[in-house]
């Protein structure tokens, strides 16, 4: 972060591949550290395909929205905390050794949900899990930022996000594996143990962050594994301006002494870290109020609704949508350090905009047209079985949208006609036994969803919001908040902004469910997209670009506090006289 300002001149891609062939320790250290991407990514994305099946095994959560929304959330209540926490041990004892607390909490987590006999184990393993998430999700980026050339920075940054959604796509593949395995839950949540073993054995042999030692006056053991990071003639410039940063931060609290520990509040007294905090928190808050957790956490149920019936089709539809978001996440290496970070995250946003309104646009006309129910079709199957509430009010206008309406004493399911989904078919009683008659019958058995002719375009919606979200949305705030705090501020600036996100993510994952069962799917997609409009706004307004700056640079320009809406065009540069900072302005388009 420290480094000096080069210029981009698009080939920053092909720079970041070529390190495998010049210098494959900063890969090393890269990759490493973004194992706690992956857990990361395969946690939050692993429940969506578990859930389907801890429904099946405990009658206690299929009948139970709230309990389904507390197996998924409690990870993400976990992850507040742990990445609290995590903001405080990086500062206190190191980027890596944080890393290594995250790899045991993973690993005692999957061995919990794994063994879990009933719902409130299952719930425990989740929080374990979600605390090594939480310290995961800040450490893992600011490990990789403090550890990489300033000129390839966002790649590599970027990389621990590919892992993010590579991990959530590895996710849905072993959901769909294990779908026919004995214990399919057990095995899927089982299975993170494995990468957690991997990293933390892989980050007994890494160093710690140069930045870091730097700091805890560890100088010597800094500038040697800055020497196997950089090239012989950046090398000194790095450790000159390292000892620069440092020696400002002294100044800055009127002492020499560079250990005394920095607070939340004495950011905030700060009007430079104060405005660095307003952007990336906000960048972290919004990232969760577009939405992306409820199609990352709640992928196959959204299919489920969308008219598709079996689990195993909305797992593997699901696959598509994991698939596209890694697609994604390479095409942000590609562009991160070219088209800038702002300007990926505007356009990010239209595209997540346009998603969002196709996708409320499809759920209004297959909630509006479900098939009906007919008493013809529904008496084919024994009294007994026909759903209280339509015996009751047989009479009047049903369709599968009022047979599926949660909130009764007695949940109902649709058994479609056979040979055409879409048209009349029975309302009854939802159980195991009646699922198994509709299906001896090759019917379609519905309990989320109804049948539809618009599911396709679902999909279509889903797929576009992920191709948008992904490169933009997905990354860039990680990013960003790995390379706008200054030094001594980025463990405890980091650890609220990911918390921020974490607190945001838990409000979304334990409403979403409730918010589809209260105003119906249509609206759940419309406040996201209002959401989305808001947080256009913010990035245009409230967001700088960081593209290729070293920090100096981002510290003078926030406390200039530019406010730059053509951030397609490029800057002007500096005043006559700073030299440094034309060079920047030209390079970053700040």
């Amino acid at each position: 972060m420290e480094g000096g300002v080069h210029e981009l001149d698009g080939s920053t891609f092909k720079e970041c591949f070529s390190l495998s062939w010049r210098n494959p320790y900063v890969l090393r250290l890269a990759f490493s550290a973004g194992i706690g991407g992956l857990l990361f990514g395969y946690d939050t994305g692993v429940i969506s395909g578990a859930l389907l099946y801890i429904r099946d095994d405990f009658s206690s959560v299929d009948r139970n929205t709230w309990l389904q929304e507390m197996i998924v959330s409690m990870a993400v209540a976990g992850a507040i905390i742990g990445a609290a926490i995590g903001g405080w041990t990086t500062d206190r004892f190191g980027r890596r050794t944080s890393i290594l607390v995250a790899d045991f909490l993973f690993f005692a987590g999957a061995v919990v949900m794994a063994s879990a006999m009933g719902p409130a184990q299952l719930v425990v393993g989740r929080v374990f899990v979600g605390l090594g998430v939480g310290m995961a999700s800040m450490t893992s980026p600011l490990y990789i930022s403090e550890a990489s050339p300033a000129r390839i920075r966002g790649a590599l940054v970027s990389t621990n996000g590919f892992l993010i959604t590579g991990g959530q796509f590895l996710a849905y593949l072993i959901n769909l594996a294990f779908t026919n395995a004995p214990g399919t839950w057990r095995w899927m949540l089982g299975v993170a143990a494995l990468p957690a073993l991997l990293q933390f054995f892989l980050m007994l042999f890494l160093p710690e962050s140069p930045r870091w030692l730097y700091r805890k006056g560890r100088e010597e053991e800094a500038e040697a594994i800055l020497r196997r990071i950089y090239t012989a003639e950046e090398v000194e410039r790095e450790i000159e301006e390292l000892k620069e940063s440092v020696a400002a931060e002294a100044r800055d609290r009127g002492s020499s002494e560079t250990t005394t520990k920095a607070s939340l509040a004495a950011a905030l007294r700060t009007a430079t870290v104060r405005r660095g905090l307003v952007a990336g928190v906000g960048l972290q808050v919004f990232q969760q109020l577009v939405g992306i957790n409820t199609v990352m956490y709640y992928s196959p149920t959204i299919v489920q609704l969308a008219g598709f019936a079996s689990n195993q089709t909305a797992l593997a539809l699901s696959l598509v949508t994991s698939g596209l978001n890694a697609l994604g996440s390479i095409v942000s290496i590609y562009f991160i350090d070219r088209t800038g970070r702002k300007k990926l995250l505007v356009i990010s946003l239209v595209g997540v905009i346009f998603s969002l309104a196709v996708l409320t646009a499809v759920f209004h006309e297959t909630t509006s047209h479900s098939p009906p129910v007919s008493a013809a079709a529904t008496s084919h199957f024994d009294s007994s079985l026909t759903c209280p509430d339509y015996s009751l009010r047989g009479g009047s206008y049903w369709d599968c949208t009022r047979c599926l309406k949660p909130g009764r004493s007695t949940e109902c399911g649709f058994c479609a006609a056979a040979g055409d989904k879409l048209l009349a078919g029975a309302c009854l009683v939802s159980n195991t036994t009646v699922r198994d008659a509709c299906h001896g019958e090759g019917r379609l058995w519905y309990t989320r969803g109804c049948p539809s002719r618009y599911g396709w375009l679902a999909l279509v919606g889903l797929a576009l919001y992920i191709i948008f979200f992904s490169p933009g949305m997905g990354t860039v705030p990680w990013i960003v908040n790995s390379e706008i705090y200054p030094l001594r501020y980025r463990g405890v600036c980091g650890g609220t902004a990911a918390t921020a996100n974490w607190v945001s993510n838990l409000a979304v994952a334990q409403s979403f469910l409730s918010l589809t069962e209260a105003i119906g799917t249509s609206w759940t997609f419309l406040i996201f997209g209002g959401l989305s409009v808001v947080a256009l706004a913010f990035v245009l307004v409230c967001v700088p670009e960081t593209k290729g700056l070293p920090i100096e640079e981002v510290e003078k320009m926030l406390e200039r506090r530019e406010l730059r809406l053509r951030f397609w065009a490029a800057a002007p540069p500096r005043a006559a006289g700073d030299e440094d900072g034309k060079e920047s302005g030209k390079s970053a388009g700040v």
